[in-house]
């Protein structure tokens, strides 16, 4: 990665910066503090570090950030400090007042430097050679066979392809890959715990049934264990004895120890009366 600069038009003597409301862009004071203020090369696109994201065009004069790798011109042809959208023909990008956009003028206008007035052609340039290095770095010096040998055992040409398409490559099918792959699996998690809850409570109430059928047995066996063979009914009406058929009603009658029975009061005559 090459070290962020500021962009600074040559004629209003102002750096681009970037919004992080809306993408527009706006020059104002450079500010070497200031994210929206750094820009970095990554390939042929200017990258904002404030905003993350890439100088495109969305109209036809109209210049803004929007995501690396969006529909738009995000690349970008540098010749003599000049920023024309790359395979087009819509101008260059000029400084218009407080604001930028697409225009033919290539005067000082059109003209963008860093805040060492070099200008922003050989950052790329310097970057551009950071890649050279980095391709560089992935060899490795073999002292028993006494020459230069890939570290990955493929030659320079495939790992420069390499290298180039794994930077360009737009990672939005992945990431809406593995975004749908969670979506599916957080829908069968939710499946599987409401199944789990219904057979849970299916299973509860199974038991608390048998729980409850359970003491109403043992209740039932217990009431018919007390329950005795015959219940006395003090209601029900003693059997007495047959009265004798001599004894008169009123007459009070005494029976001994031998079984002779006598009446207590004798019955006086009329006559003794």
């Amino acid at each position: 990665d090459t070290e962020p600069f500021l962009m600074k038009n040559a004629k209003v003597k102002l750096c681009l910066q970037a919004s992080p409301m809306d993408g527009s862009l706006l020059l104002e004071d450079c500010n070497p503090e200031s994210d929206f203020q750094d820009w970095s090369w990554q390939g042929n696109s200017l990258m904002n570090h404030g905003t993350q994201s890439c100088l495109s065009v969305v109209e036809a004069d109209r210049v803004q950030t929007s995501l690396c790798g969006s529909t738009g011109y995000v690349s970008w042809d540098c010749s003599n400090s000049l920023l024309s959208p790359l395979g087009s023909s819509q101008g260059y990008l000029v400084a218009n007042k407080k604001r930028v956009a697409l225009n033919d003028v290539r005067g000082l206008k059109a003209q963008w430097q860093d805040v060492a007035d070099r200008s922003v052609c050989e950052e790329k340039a310097e970057q551009d050679r950071y890649f050279t290095a980095a391709l560089a770095s992935t060899h490795m010096y073999d002292p028993t066979a006494g020459n230069v040998t890939l570290a990955l055992g493929i030659d320079q040409v495939e790992l420069e392809e390499l290298l180039w398409f794994f930077r360009r490559e737009d990672p939005s099918t992945w990431n809406y890959s593995i975004l749908a792959l969670s979506f599916v699996a957080m829908i069968l998690g939710l499946l599987l715990l409401s199944i789990n809850v219904v057979r849970n409570r299916k299973r509860k109430i199974h038991m608390y049934r048998e729980t409850e059928q359970t003491i109403q047995q043992a209740e039932l066996e217990a009431k018919q264990a007390l329950m005795p063979v015959q219940e006395y009914s003090p209601a029900e009406p003693q059997k007495q004895e047959p009265v004798p058929q001599d004894q008169r009603s009123g007459e009070v009658v005494v029976q001994w120890k031998d079984g002779t029975v006598t009446s207590l009061y004798a019955e006086r005559s009329e006559d003794a009366t």
